[in-house]
């Protein structure tokens, strides 16, 4: 099911884009990793692993009202693209934000 794409916020669009222009290689492979699943969740929302409702982590519920879903999307090297579903007639996918491996492990609480 194709889906817009939006941010959470405008803090996540622009570390987005702070990637993409980085002097820093890491950052534009990172960069070029999330436009591809970026571009896999705006073909299929429903691409990524969906998590179960009770460990949706707190903070995510807190900042950004009303999450009813959470989705992680697997990049490579470890790093994890969190995002949500919702509709508005539309399907519309909302990037959360990305973490690597052990970021992943703390905000849902497994080291």
């Amino acid at each position: 099911m194709k889906a817009a794409i939006y941010f959470a916020d405008a803090k996540v669009r622009e570390a987005f884009k702070a990637l993409k222009v980085s002097p820093h290689t890491e950052d534009r492979e990172l960069a070029a990793l999330l436009d591809k699943a970026i571009t896999a969740i705006s073909a299929n929302a429903f691409c990524g692993t969906q998590v179960p409702k009770r460990q949706i982590p707190k903070l995510y519920l807190q900042r950004y009202p009303p999450i009813t879903n959470l989705w992680k999307y697997n990049l490579s090297r470890s790093w994890r693209l969190m995002y949500t579903v919702a509709s508005d007639g539309d399907t519309i996918a909302v990037i959360i934000e990305w973490l690597d491996h052990t970021g992943y492990d703390r905000r849902f609480g497994y080291g």
